[in-house]
């Protein structure tokens, strides 16, 4: 009997969880990880989990019920059994007179209980993250980055269904040459290097080659920074396009906001259910408001003066969403006019304002996803700016390649960059963008 068992169910195909209702009435064979267990002599069930989600196993013969005794949560296992509909159940259905296999035996405990919700209180993030490896396995956790896999792809599909060339820009450089953040600094076979802190200075010169351009891969910023906004390493979607001015800039971003958006609650809907995520209220135009006239309005409504400060603060921002939302009708905020003092060398100035530089920050939700800004294309104005701004040398490797760019030619341009994690983060309503990355870095942690 044992013999015809295991040649049934070497003989019969796979069936994938999240199908098995499908097969009402039929043997069906699952393959996958013992996700629940539930042994307590008159109700025997367990539940196994494969990539498809959940099925639930009624256990009745007692020799069933002894091979998974002392088996631990994570065992691989083996099930072929007859499909019951059955409403309670995950699915929709359950399999009946299992016959089991221990294909990989389990016998440590689980440090968490991955069938149960996993606490993301500030106080627990540090135990979630060390548990990560395992924790990922809860279905809670592995619908966070399941959205993420979809912002990532509507992001694709936007650029793509505009004209956008995708590329991949290096990661090691010749020094800290774009400025702002700190960077990581590296012995690179006897040459100082560093980890790129962005693709600024490569999109810009792939704007020469195919106008418009833009990459999604991992940038790197040594912050000494250990907040709910910042992370060490993060996805940072980096977009540039010639011929365009701030305006058409602006409305490239916010469209692809919005369709991302649409996207997401289109096609990741349960996932979104486990979060009570809402969809976020992205109209045509985002409102575009100064930083000056933030400033006053916050002031106004709070009584703490920000008027004249160089930069929002983080309270600011979340005023700002939340007075949008009530009485501008959008989840999400432009700011423009920013000091030309603070501009980095590559910022063009606002030549009618020339106090400003053309540059915008969008706010989203409470935090600022994307900064962006247009780019001074003029030859001769970059190489003033680079030396009067950032002190820079024009022969530096770091600055010789980029700057060659211009030379030869370079359109008025401009664009933004983004990052993956804070965009899951605030669609999903999470309060740390570190709930919103896999494995995340930043000063306290480099492992798992």
């Amino acid at each position: 009997m044992l013999v015809l068992q295991s040649v049934t169910m070497a003989s019969m195909e796979r069936v994938l969880t999240g199908d098995v209702k499908s097969h009402g009435g039929s043997q069906v064979l699952v393959r996958g990880w013992l996700h629940k267990k539930r042994l307590l002599g008159g109700l025997n069930f367990i539940v196994v989990r494969d990539r498809a989600g959940l099925v639930q196993i009624v256990l009745q013969n007692e020799e069933e019920v002894e091979k998974l005794r002392g088996m631990q949560i994570g065992t691989i296992l083996s099930v072929t059994g007859k499909v019951v509909e059955e409403p309670r159940a995950p699915g929709g259905a359950e399999l009946h007179e299992p016959q089991v296999t221990v294909e990989v035996p389990v016998a440590d405990e689980s440090p968490i209980e991955i069938d149960k919700p996993l606490s993301h209180k500030p106080e627990n993030l540090e135990t979630l993250f060390d548990n990560r490896v395992v924790g990922l396995r809860n279905l809670k956790e592995q619908a966070i980055f399941k959205v993420q896999a979809e912002v990532k792809e509507g992001m694709r599909r936007y650029f793509r269904a505009n004209d956008f060339m995708e590329f991949n820009s290096p990661k090691l450089l010749p020094g800290a040459t774009e400025g702002g953040a700190e960077v990581f600094k590296l012995d690179y076979f006897g040459k100082d290097a560093t980890l790129a802190q962005s693709a600024q200075f490569y999109k810009q010169i792939m704007v020469g080659v195919y106008e418009r351009v833009f990459e999604i891969n991992p940038t790197y910023r040594a912050e000494p920074s250990a907040t709910t906004r910042h992370m060490t390493e993060f996805i940072h979607l980096d977009v540039e396009m010639g011929f365009v001015e701030l305006e058409e800039l602006m409305d490239v971003a916010g469209n692809m906001l919005r369709s991302v958006a649409d996207d997401v609650w289109k096609n990741q809907e349960p996932q979104l259910n486990m979060w009570d995520a809402t969809k976020p209220v992205v109209p045509g135009t985002i409102p575009r408001l100064t930083m000056a006239e933030i400033h006053e309005l916050y002031t106004k409504a709070t009584g703490t003066s920000t008027i004249g400060e160089n930069d929002l603060r983080p309270d600011e921002e979340r005023w700002i969403c939340e007075h949008s939302g009530k009485n501008l009708g959008s989840d999400a905020v432009f700011v423009t006019d920013w000091p030309a003092k603070d501009a980095k060398f590559y910022h063009r100035v606002n030549e009618q304002k020339p106090e400003f530089a053309e540059r915008f920050d969008l706010i989203f939700r409470g935090v600022e996803i994307s900064t962006g800004s247009m780019r001074e294309h003029r030859y001769d104005v970059l190489m003033k700016q680079l030396k009067e701004k950032a002190g820079g040398d024009p022969e530096h490797p770091g600055f010789k390649y980029y700057l060659q760019a211009f030379k030869y030619g370079m359109p008025p341009h401009g664009g933004f960059a983004m990052g993956l994690e804070r965009v899951t983060e605030k669609m999903l309503g999470l309060a740390n963008v570190k709930e919103a990355t896999l494995f995340p870095r930043d000063i306290n942690r480099l492992a798992p």
